[in-house]
């Protein structure tokens, strides 16, 4: 079992709790993102063990993260959703010169190449944001639990993907203030459903990422860098409207900056 995991996989959990952030952007920052895709890929190979240690303790951490910090992560976007979006976009911002690295976007890009970043760029920016995701769903049928299954499909399938958030996929469909209820409550029922659709859907969509980054690596990132630029408009929450919240916005822009910067330095 790889332990250290566990922390990086806290650090996932958290920011696919916020809408237009990422853990698969996260994963590339700690250097763990083809790896990944490698060990979801190989669950199904004669090396399952193997790549189920390396999946365990990630899992454990983004587990722990969403189950614990859920409450606190709805309190921060209700009451203080301007400052917390900046350490974010911080977050992302401090998040680029990794991913530039990655793909060695110096050597390797061709005007294709920025092409397919600016077409990133766009597809992503065009989305809007709600961080409110609809209202709580109190009363489920049939078809409520069916719709939260695919939410969780959909929503892994881009949670995997740098520069799509599953947590903006909720948003967009209307279900996460739903399911962010049913974590802070523990409502098992719904756990479970959207925990299978989320299963599935990392399964399906890690054979799909895997395959376009063996075959076509760098159009793949510089793809991947245009959807986390475009994360950078869709959570964007405006200028501070007074001199003490800009303060704070800088101060915690800066420690997102920060936080990125340290967890590049000791993962590479």
């Amino acid at each position: 079992m790889e332990w250290k995991n566990i922390y990086r996989g806290i650090a996932m959990g958290i920011s696919d709790l916020v809408p237009g952030v990422s853990g698969g952007t996260i994963a590339v920052l700690l250097g763990i993102y083809d790896r990944l895709i490698a060990a979801i890929n190989g669950l199904l190979s004669k090396e399952w063990k193997k790549h189920l240690g390396f999946l365990i303790p990630l899992g454990a951490g983004m587990g722990l993260a969403i189950f614990s910090f859920s409450h606190l992560m709805k309190w921060l976007l209700a009451f203080h959703m301007q400052p917390t979006l900046y350490f974010f976009v911080g977050l992302i911002v401090g998040i680029l010169p990794y991913l530039f690295r990655e793909s060695e976007a110096r050597t390797t890009f061709t005007w294709k190449h920025i092409l397919l970043l600016f077409l990133g760029i766009l597809l992503i920016s065009m989305l809007p944001l709600d961080p409110e995701g609809g209202a709580v769903i109190e009363h489920k049928t049939l078809s409520t639990y069916v719709l939260l299954f695919f939410s969780g499909m959909l929503a892994s399938a881009a949670m995997i993907l740098p520069g799509i958030s599953g947590s903006l996929v909720l948003v967009l469909i209307g279900v996460y203030q739903t399911i962010i209820h049913a974590i802070s409550e523990f409502d098992l029922k719904v756990i479970i459903i959207v925990g299978f659709g989320i299963a599935i859907g990392i399964i399906t969509m890690s054979k799909i990422i895997h395959y376009f980054l063996i075959k076509y690596r760098t159009a793949t990132f510089a793809f991947i860098i245009g959807l986390v630029i475009g994360s950078i408009f869709v959570i964007f929450p405006g200028w501070a409207s007074t001199v003490s919240q800009l303060v704070i916005c800088v101060i915690v822009f800066a420690a997102g900056l920060l936080i990125a910067y340290i967890l590049g330095k000791v993962e590479y």
